[in-house]
């Protein structure tokens, strides 16, 4: 079995968070996606997340895409990958770890794994950042895909 490891916030599971999912089901046959904290989602993009982690792990697993989903860890964000020690890694095009600089860590934990930069689906319209600023910009509650 060929497992295949994602990272993502995914909050407020849109088109653009399914289509990510569904191109890297294509490289194995097992996916597990792990969802950000909400400290280090605030650590990384300054703010919070609209959803909880618990939430928003919840919404991955009932999308039926991932065949698990788990929650990052705290402290040590490479940690996930030696528990998981997937075949594959795939990267969402916006993720900002370069694949150099992932293969470097990887090599330095002693793992092979083969990384792919997924291609964007409407980037324009589903990066969460744009559907973000429209909630903020119409003052209710979201849909994420409009």
């Amino acid at each position: 079995m060929k497992k295949i490891l994602v990272f993502g916030t995914f909050d407020g599971l849109h088109s653009g968070h399914l289509n990510f999912l569904e191109q890297a089901k294509k490289y194995g046959d097992h996916l597990i996606a792990v969802i950000s904290r909400d400290s280090t989602v605030k650590r990384i993009k300054g703010c919070r997340p609209f959803n909880s982690e618990r939430k928003r792990l919840k919404e991955i697993r009932k999308c039926g895409l991932a065949n698990e989903a788990v929650l990052g860890h705290k402290d040590d964000h490479y940690r996930i990958i030696k528990e998981i020690n997937p075949d594959v890694i795939c990267l969402g095009y916006d993720q900002k770890p370069s694949i150099n600089y992932l293969a470097k860590k990887l090599k330095a934990m002693d793992l092979k794994i083969e990384i792919y930069r997924l291609k964007p689906y409407r980037p324009k319209k589903f990066h969460s950042s744009i559907i973000k600023s429209r909630k903020k910009n119409n003052g209710r509650k979201a849909n994420f895909d409009q």
